[in-house]
């Protein structure tokens, strides 16, 4: 049997008090219509990591070992006796398990299937709050302790590395970082024989996955979400940003059989925010990732699925709504649609932009990148409160921070306690009247020409900064609704929509960044997404 090891004391303990949330004998008798008893033998496993699915455990009689393993040992995560309960985030949506669980006693326990207990979580409230709290703890434990049997491997400065880095993290994917040019990475890599200067995905140990983009990463580590093709639905979220997330709450907790397709990670724009200090109710802040994984657990605990990563690439017209086609030729038909995809900060037209982009070129200013800006200068282009919330956030990582403008000013484009924060604080200068005219390196950027009314200022820096302008994702919808000449779509009575946020065809409703006129706010956006819930349900009624 292999070594087995403890998780650090202080973690330890986070897990054990989020796994020690138990169920009452009235509230196990109010689960038993809902399961089926099973026994244990003693080294039994009841599920392992990456199992294509497993059930929530209620724990009657026995022991139950939660288990990190690798070919290096197993990682004791907690120790579970009687009335304690099995499973995370993971087993709402969908998503394999990250951990193995290992009867150690002769054990009995009550299992549900995750549809079951999706009936538990709707139908009894005071069981459904325990579970769905628990779960969310516990997914946030295993990202703090790197628990999962997945290592993401390669050499920091990798743009597939950086790229892949992100994508786990802002998708919530417990996971380890090596970097194959230190020591401990390198001798991992060396010891599967893989390539030092490329990006590879290990999991449990010893399986690679050489090279992945984002979808063959999500499949890979089973966090792939998808819907049957020709699944049929009352409403379609495109898009998992703050308005998106806003409609999945409302449409499926309101009883409509909701689906949300994301392209990339819950949150959207905002999801990359470092700290959102003028949200109503959190007088500290909150990061743009927190919020949106609070809507992803509220939306999950009232039963709306996702497809992630996947792209809408075709709208049709049907009898009874419209089909929509992913990318990955799945159809999913539904009585309407909600389009919330939001915005992408645009490109500099610099030469050799494509080619730093991941490597001194970034479009997010999170934890992950802000590693990039220690001993550096850090620039950001852009002059809204997403450039001013990361200059505030780089400002406490890099040497110095300089925000980068066209404009002769920032009063008419950012919030004004943002802007006051910017212009008395010594770490940071603001550029304005000012443009990136050149970029400079080989492999990596290392710096920047800043021109200011004609005049050249070389700024030596490895993190750049983009977040300008705003292009809307609205190529896939052809010719079925109402654009305005940049791409965003119009909607209300102008376009013949029986709501503010109506398009030009029935049943179509677009919200947020990506509606023609809309504020570009958070608070605004999911505000949007609350309120368009019941003219999803007007359209629905009247056209059945």
């Amino acid at each position: 049997m292999p070594e087995t090891r403890f998780a650090s004391s202080h973690l330890d303990e986070t897990l054990r008090r989020d796994a020690s949330r138990s169920l009452t004998p009235e509230q196990q008798e109010l689960l038993r219509p809902f399961g089926t008893i099973r026994t244990y033998d003693a080294n039994t496993f009841l599920f392992r990591a990456g199992d294509e699915s497993y059930g929530f455990h209620l724990v009657l009689e026995g022991e139950v070992a939660i288990l990190d393993q690798s070919e290096d040992g197993e990682l004791l995560i907690n120790m579970l006796t009687e009335n304690a309960f099995l499973g995370e985030l993971g087993l709402l949506s969908g998503q394999r398990p990250f951990l193995s669980c290992r009867a150690e006693l002769p054990t009995k326990t009550l299992e549900l299937t995750a549809e079951a207990l999706h009936e538990v979580i709707n139908q009894i409230s005071e069981i459904g709050d325990i579970i769905v709290a628990a779960f969310a703890a516990r997914r946030e434990s295993l990202m703090a302790t790197a628990s999962s049997n997945v290592t993401i491997l390669g050499p920091e400065a990798s743009r597939d590395v950086t790229r892949a880095r992100e994508f786990v993290s802002r998708n919530r994917i417990p996971h380890q970082y090596l970097d194959t040019h230190q020591p401990d990475g390198a001798a991992f890599a060396n010891r599967l024989g893989l390539d030092l200067g490329t990006l590879n995905v290990v999991m449990r140990g010893t399986e690679v996955v050489a090279r992945p983009d984002n979808p063959g990463i999500a499949y890979a580590l089973g966090m792939a979400l998808d819907v049957a093709d020709g699944t049929q639905v009352d409403l379609t979220v495109i898009g998992a940003g703050p308005g998106g997330l806003a409609a999945a709450v409302y449409g499926a907790s309101e009883g409509l059989d909701t689906v949300v397709v994301e392209n990339t990670a819950i949150g959207g724009q905002a999801g990359t925010s470092s700290k959102i200090e003028n949200y109503m109710g959190f007088p500290t802040g909150i990061s743009g990732r927190d919020l949106a994984y609070r809507g992803a657990v509220q939306s999950v605990k009232f039963g709306a699925r996702f497809a992630a990563p996947r792209t809408a690439r075709k709208l049709e017209v049907t009898d009874n709504g419209y089909r929509i086609v992913l990318c990955n030729g799945n159809d999913i038909c539904t009585k309407s649609i909600v389009i919330a995809s939001g915005v992408q900060y645009r490109r500099l037209p610099l030469e050799g932009l494509e080619s730093f982009e991941g490597a001194g070129i970034y479009y997010a200013a999170t934890d992950l990148e802000a590693r990039f800006c220690k001993n550096t200068e850090a620039v950001i282009v852009g002059g809204g409160n997403s450039a001013g919330q990361a200059a505030m956030y780089l400002s406490r990582h890099a040497k110095h921070v300089h925000v980068v403008i066209r404009s002769g000013g920032l009063a008419a484009s950012m919030s004004d306690y943002l802007l006051h924060r910017l212009e008395n604080d010594p770490r940071i200068t603001i550029h304005t009247q000012s443009q990136v005219t050149a970029l400079h390196g080989t492999d990596a950027l290392s710096a920047i020409t800043l021109t200011t009314k004609g005049t050249d200022q070389r700024i030596d820096t490895r993190a750049l900064f983009i977040m300008i302008g705003a292009a809307p994702f609205t190529e896939w919808l052809g010719d079925r609704v109402s654009l305005d000449n940049r791409g965003f779509i119009q909607t209300g009575e102008a376009v013949g929509g029986r709501s503010p946020y109506e398009t030009s065809s029935p049943g179509i409703f677009a919200i947020g960044d990506v509606r023609a006129g809309s504020v570009k706010r958070v608070a605004s956006a999911v505000g949007e997404g609350s309120v368009v819930v019941s003219a999803v349900h007007a359209h629905i009624s009247d056209n059945t």
